[in-house]
């Protein structure tokens, strides 16, 4: 998944979560490339071996989380915002005092670097940091600097300072693609915030957006926030499934995976139970959000989300919902009746399907035909092995790297946490990835991609390197084996891997465009091509051995795998369709028509087909409502698109050089610079002409 940037305009594009301009070879060329450090070392054995804490540094200095010196502690926060809040008021000086032109791109995109470098990274940290004072800190410089973007984006003399120069045909005309693409996302982010309003208006646009942010906040908290319930109210033999608390059971998940039907009704019901505080936070959230948008100018919120993504428009995405859904139905209804006979074998006085049942049965099915428990692929898939499976993919295809770094005194947050240095075999250093992966208290159950810092063209000639993290939630290694990853671990180290390399690769001259700062149903498309290769047996043999023996994964028990994905996938996809269509339903018009819990079970009904649960409320743990809010459907968009780049260029041969360089020159290396369906219909052509070139050499 990844992490979407919450602030708008000046903040980070959706990052996590152009026309290229004539000049993209060059700046790669004059871009002074990155000398190797001989203190890298092989990814492969770095994730294999237990962490050595921090080293024995007497007399070094603490340089503070993400090498940021003023981050050696939770009160740096308040010095590295103060420090981009004083920064951000010369560079709204200057922007506003220089005649229009490129300069003025520049400015706004430093503008904008400066307060993202604080934001993102306190992003990141007032989740995942172990604890509360940074956690804390964190939060507080968010929402400064959040309240700080949405001034700026109703700041009329600066407005005008960028309005002059797009209002100019010649000075336009003059332009790069490139710049003038992100002059006119920065100008679309005012009109979407309202610039064109009175200033009364304005003020309740700032108004609302800093509501929301803190409306946002609070519901993500709430959609993790564990259920409690009385011991007594649940049977015993099942009370130890669960946490005890006293006269309690603390219940804090679906428990999805558990053999017992009772144990996964008693989560779903608890877990899902109605919390009267989130449901009012939920609908605030929803209404502020359509305030907003009528307010400048948008019909419903999804509207205004919308703009400049791939679907363009809601009503786009409906359309797409519903064709799809049409499409799925029959093989869903196949796979709700194949799950409810596995049911009534294993349960024959209750074979009624559940919205607790798919994902266990699907699973026993999965076993059952092909014959995968985990237990026999996870000796495979040690965590060091994954890795270097990955290294030899990125190397094959794209000539990069990954080297394990040893991270100074104070610069990690745990001491489990791996600092990648990502490599290419000409350019040079191209950035740090940190590897967050391992369990701890307090950490959220969610895998996902954090931008901490963008890539940006800087004045005097270097690169800013991109800084992200990778998070995850894997076991920790034991005294007798290193970590082991199932198959679907495996696939989502993959996943999480693509985001990463789009936000190495996507070496943009602006941060504003940077990497994964585009479009969100585009965003997605990298990330899920790598999930084709994770299931490719020939990519797999490269790296699955078994820890112990070093004997490779056999070949039909890959088969076996991808083949068991087929299992019940109708019904998975049939899942993510309603998630999907549920999402623009509550941000489509308002008021909404009925409650948000009648809306969930009329949309349940029509686009998932399983029964609706009488008091519950799934969607009150619906944490994408924040980060996604009216754009869930990109996992689906963004899947039909990566099936496309892989069977156009990697199916044939996942190891593909030139295909590799092709998808990195044509998709990648753009970030947001570029319209994303532009770059999927070039895409495709590009693909035809060289299928067509291909064919002729062969007939020759």
């Amino acid at each position: 998944m990844l992490c979407v940037g919450r602030l708008g305009g000046f903040g980070a594009r959706a990052a996590a979560l152009p026309p290229r301009w004539a000049g993209q070879g060059s700046l790669q060329a004059g871009i002074r490339a990155r000398r190797v450090s001989t203190s890298w070392s092989p990814v492969g054995a770095a994730f294999n071996v237990k962490p050595q804490g921090s080293r024995l540094d007497l007399f070094g200095e603490r340089r503070g989380l993400f090498g940021v010196p003023e981050l050696s502690a939770p009160e740096g926060f308040h010095i590295a915002q103060e420090k981009a809040l004083r920064k951000t008021e010369l560079l709204v000086d200057r922007a506003c005092s220089t005649p229009p032109g490129p300069q003025t791109v520049l400015i706004f995109d430093e503008l904008s670097d400066s307060l993202c470098r604080v934001a993102d990274l306190a992003d990141f940290v007032k989740i995942a940091h172990p604890e509360p004072a940074f956690r804390e800190a964190a939060e507080e410089a968010c929402r400064s600097i959040g309240t700080m973007v949405e001034k700026l984006n109703t700041n009329v003399d600066l407005y005008q300072s960028l309005q002059k120069l797009l209002a100019d045909k010649n000075l336009v005309d003059s332009l790069d693609p490139e710049t003038r693409r992100v002059a006119e996302l920065f100008l679309f982010d005012f009109e979407i915030s309202g610039i064109h309003l009175d200033q009364e208006k304005r003020k309740r646009a700032v108004d609302l957006n800093v509501k929301i942010l803190d409306l946002s906040s609070t519901f993500l908290t709430g959609t993790n926030f564990p259920n409690k319930i009385e011991k007594h109210l649940l049977p015993e033999h099942i009370r130890h499934n669960f946490t005890s608390a006293g006269d309690h059971i603390i219940i804090d998940g679906l428990h999805a995976e558990a053999p017992d039907d009772l144990v996964r009704e008693a989560a779903y019901k608890i877990f899902l139970y109605p919390n009267a505080g989130q449901l009012k936070c939920l609908e605030e959230l929803l209404s502020s959000r359509d305030l907003l948008a009528k307010l400048v100018g948008y019909s419903t919120f999804s509207h205004r989300a919308l703009q400049g993504t791939i679907a363009k428009n809601p009503e786009t995405v409906m359309q797409f919902l519903e064709k799809l859904s049409d499409k799925l139905s029959e093989r869903t209804l196949k796979d709700f009746e194949m799950i409810r006979e596995m049911k009534m074998k294993l349960n024959p006085q209750n074979s009624e399907v559940m919205p607790w049942d798919p994902p266990y049965y699907s699973g026993v099915i999965r076993a059952e035909r092909y014959n995968i428990e985990p237990s026999l692929y996870c000796p495979f898939f040690s965590l060091g092995a994954c890795m270097e499976g990955l290294n030899i993919l990125l190397n094959r295809l794209l000539g990069i790297s990954l080297y394990a770094e040893q991270p100074a005194k104070g610069e990690v947050w745990s001491e489990d946490v791996r600092k990648l240095a990502v490599v290419h075999e000409s350019e040079g250093l191209l950035g740090y990835i940190y590897c967050d992966f391992f369990q701890r208290a307090d950490k959220p159950h969610q895998d996902c991609h954090f931008t901490i810092r963008g890539g940006r063209l800087k004045e005097d000639g270097d690169y800013q390197l991109p800084v992200v993290v990778l998070m995850l939630n894997l076991p920790r290694s034991s005294r007798s084996s290193p970590t082991l990853l199932t198959p679907g671990m495996m696939e989502n180290l993959f996943h999480e891997m693509g985001h990463a390399m789009h936000s190495m690769l996507g070496r943009t001259r602006y941060q504003h465009v940077t990497g994964t700062r585009c479009p969100t149903d585009f965003a997605e498309v990298p990330s899920i091509l790598m999930e084709y290769f994770a299931n490719d047996y020939r990519v797999v043999n490269q790296f699955a051995r078994h820890y112990q023996t070093g004997q490779p994964l056999p070949k039909n028990m890959v088969s076996r795998l991808c083949e068991s994905k087929k299992v019940c996938a109708a019904a998975d996809m049939q899942l993510q369709v309603f998630y999907a269509a549920l999402d623009q339903i509550y941000h489509g018009k308002h008021p909404l028509r009925n409650s948000t819990t009648d809306i969930l079970k009329e949309t349940q009904e029509k686009f998932y087909g399983l029964p609706y649960v009488p008091n519950t409320a799934w969607q009150l743990r619906f944490s994408h409502l924040v980060g996604y809010g009216a754009k869930y459907y990109s996992y689906l968009m963004s899947r039909a698109v990566a099936s496309m780049v892989w069977k156009e260029c990697f199916l044939q041969d996942p190891f593909n050089r030139a295909a590799g360089e092709r998808y990195r020159k044509e998709m990648l290396a753009h970030g947001g610079g570029r319209e994303p369906m532009l770059m999927v219909e070039e895409f495709q052509i590009l693909a035809f002409s060289h299928s067509c070139i291909q064919q002729t050499f062969v007939k020759r």
